[in-house]
């Protein structure tokens, strides 16, 4: 027998946390550990976030359906569903969803970003 705690089976339908944020968009969140945070995310048509970035952690996207368009460090990457893209510690960023439909995507963030998301117009750094 292990010390382990058990495992667990967690869906979009019973996430551990469901969240909105900006403008009509919703966060799951799947896995919330100190050193890695994987969320499933819904933005729809015409939304956006905020510039920022994070000092410790790095994040994956992968679109699962629409297309995103990546604002990182003063350029833009089209993102589109089957295709992802890393974002590095320090990077100045923002999702913008560039599609005329929902914008479906994993999101991956180690370590956590829950104390590390600093707003690009709040900080002259980086």
């Amino acid at each position: 027998m292990s010390n382990h705690p058990s495992n667990k089976v967690i869906s979009v339908q019973q996430p551990l946390q469901h969240d909105f944020w900006g403008q009509h968009c919703e966060s799951n969140t799947l896995l919330d550990e100190a050193s890695l945070c994987i969320k499933q995310e819904r933005m729809p048509p015409g939304t956006a976030e905020q510039l920022h970035y994070h000092q410790q952690a790095q994040q994956f996207f992968f679109i699962l359906n629409g297309l995103a368009k990546f604002e990182i460090e003063g350029e833009s990457y089209l993102v589109s569903a089957k295709e992802g893209i890393q974002i590095r510690p320090g990077q100045v960023h923002r999702i913008v969803n560039a599609g005329e439909s929902s914008l479906e995507f994993i999101l991956a963030s180690q370590p956590s970003v829950k104390h590390d998301r600093h707003l690009k117009d709040a900080d002259t750094n980086p």
